[in-house]
C-alpha cells in the first residue's frame, strides 16, 4: 500500500457498506446518549476522521463493511459517487468534534447530546432507509451552483445507478 492510496476517498461507495456503517455510527451514538458513556465520542470521532481522510483505509469500522458486509451482501449492491459520501463523513466530524467540545470543553452534556441525537435520527435514516441527508446537501449545494457539477457530474443526478460488477470491495 502506497501512502496516496490510503489518504484517499474512493470514487464510488457501495451503499450496502455506507448503511452498515451508518448503523454503526446510530448504536455507538445512541450508546453514548443513554448510558452517559461520553468517552465513546472519541471513538465516533477517529471514525469520521480516519474516513474523511482515508475513506475505507483507516476506518475499521468501514474496513469490516467493505470487506465483509459488502461481500456478503453483494447481490444488494448499489453504488453512487464518493463525493457525497465525504461530504456528509466530513458533516460527521464536525458534528462529533462539537460534541466533544461541548462535552469536555463546556461541560454541556445536553447540548451534547441534542447534536448526537441529530446525528443518530441522521445515520439511521441512512442506515434503514438509504437516505443520505448530507449527500443531499451536497447535490442542493451543487443545483444552487455553490459547487460546480464539474466536481461531481453523477452527484447532479440524485437516481443514477451503476452497475453491481464496477463495485469496490
Amino acid at each position: 500500500m502506497t501512502f496516496k492510496s490510503i489518504f484517499s476517498f474512493p470514487e464510488t461507495v457501495n451503499e450496502v457498506a455506507a448503511r452498515f456503517t451508518a448503523s454503526v455510527v446510530a448504536s455507538i451514538a445512541l450508546i453514548t446518549v443513554l448510558l452517559n458513556l461520553h468517552f465513546l465520542i472519541f471513538i465516533l470521532i477517529y471514525g469520521f476522521l480516519a474516513r474523511v481522510f482515508t475513506g475505507p483505509s483507516l476506518s475499521p469500522t468501514a474496513q469490516v463493511a467493505t470487506r465483509v458486509v459488502a461481500k456478503k451482501l453483494h447481490k444488494y449492491a448499489k453504488i453512487s459517487p464518493g463525493k457525497p459520501k465525504r461530504f456528509a463523513q466530513s458533516i460527521g466530524l464536525s458534528v462529533t468534534s462539537m460534541v466533544a467540545i461541548l462535552y469536555y470543553g463546556f461541560g454541556l452534556s445536553d447540548a451534547g447530546n441534542a447534536l448526537l441525537a441529530i446525528l443518530i435520527v441522521f445515520a439511521t435514516m441512512e442506515a434503514v432507509l438509504g437516505i443520505c441527508v448530507g449527500c443531499l446537501m451536497y447535490r442542493n449545494l451543487i443545483k444552487f451552483h455553490i459547487i460546480k457539477e464539474t466536481v461531481c457530474i453523477d452527484c447532479a443526478n440524485v437516481g443514477s445507478k451503476r452497475s453491481s460488477s464496477t463495485v469496490p470491495v
